[in-house]
């Protein structure tokens, strides 16, 4: 498929470009004498009404049955975002607000949530990010408190500073002087080491070991399989009810129905693993989404990673009219700065 815009003299550009930014600026369809007055060509609003045909002809704007101006499609935004945009680096006031609540230092749940609702609320939008799989996470230390005869409070340290209490129930009644001679064992013996490799070594050390400490392999083995079970990927989401004001997201049904994929989560959780591997932020554009929920919404998407391994993914659900310039940025740095707090020997820049 060709390039809609490859074909466009810099003139038709320029009316696209400052139709896109008026309708983003007020939310109205954008008439030809609009155009004239703000777009800063030399041309009268006749040649515009001829440009703004061609450029309907191809797809890239629409006019609403009750009005005369134009409104741009999604495949109008695609050509924005990709040729027409010129995004500049996040302000100051910006940066500087990130930077102080997206910082080293505190637990990994408290950074992620702190990313999700610092999107949400500088975009007015919703802030949604990844949560990194446990088994990616070193842990630092464990212990076990015994709560009744098949009941375990395991406390677990990572090395991200994340502390987790779990209860499990074990298959056999455990003193606490066996739960704390697993304990120092597991510690002594796995501490530093990420939660997929401590299964599969215990194991195998239970196979080939055939002596007195079988039976502390065996507990182990045990306590290890629960307390230590990363659990499944999931997201944080702030800011769904921001988008229930929005001129562009007024459809009852849609709306309902973009807020059940909200609660399902599942949809976006697929969505966002597309962005893992991707280089930079990565724009999904109504339909783009592949979800009829999000057919009126934009995601804007960026990875993030520590010790040079991408640990998750964030990013703004908004409508297709939204500040382009500002959001994407925005994004970057987030996932730049949330990144850095998650390696302690990295340095946000």
């Amino acid at each position: 498929m060709s390039d809609p815009i490859a074909n466009l003299d810099p003139r038709a550009r320029g009316l696209l470009r400052s139709l896109i930014a008026q309708y983003i600026r007020d939310g109205e369809p954008v008439g030809s004498r609009t155009l004239a007055k703000h777009s800063g060509l030399d041309v009268s609003p006749a040649t515009i009404r001829n440009i703004m045909a061609d450029l309907e002809d191809i797809g890239l704007v629409a006019a609403p049955h009750t009005s005369a101006g134009r409104i741009p499609t999604a495949q109008g935004y695609r050509v924005f975002v990709d040729s027409l945009l010129q995004v500049q680096p996040l302000g100051d006031a910006d940066m500087s607000r990130l930077r102080a609540n997206v910082t080293a230092g505190t637990g990994t749940q408290a950074l992620l949530s702190n990313a999700s609702q610092l999107l949400s609320a500088m975009s007015h939008f919703v802030g949604v990010v990844t949560v990194p799989r446990r088994e990616q996470f070193a842990f630092r230390h464990i212990d076990f408190v015994p709560l009744e005869p098949h009941r375990v409070l395991v406390i677990l340290v990572f090395t991200d500073n994340e502390v987790q209490n779990r209860i499990i129930t074990t298959r056999r009644a455990y003193t606490p002087s066996e739960l704390e001679q697993t304990a120092n064992y597991l510690n002594a013996h796995f501490a530093g080491r990420p939660l997929r490799e401590i299964h599969a070594t215990l194991l195998r050390e239970l196979r080939d070991t055939r002596s007195a400490m079988e039976r502390v392999l065996g507990a182990a083995m045990e306590v290890a399989e629960h307390a230590l079970d990363p659990g499944d990927e999931d997201m944080l989401l702030s800011g769904q009810t921001r988008l229930m004001g929005l001129h562009d997201l007024t459809d009852v049904d849609r709306l309902r129905e973009l807020f059940e994929t909200f609660s399902r989560k599942r949809e976006i959780l697929q969505l966002l693993e597309r962005c893992i591997h991707a280089q930079g932020v990565r724009i999904f554009i109504g339909e783009e989404t592949g979800l009829a929920s999000m057919d009126a919404c934009t995601v804007v998407t960026a990875p993030y990673s520590a010790d040079g391994k991408v640990l998750g993914v964030l990013g703004v659900i908004g409508p297709t009219r939204m500040a382009y310039e500002r959001v994407i940025p925005m994004v970057q740095a987030t996932a730049d700065l949330l990144g850095a707090a998650l390696n302690p020997g990295a340095q946000a820049t």
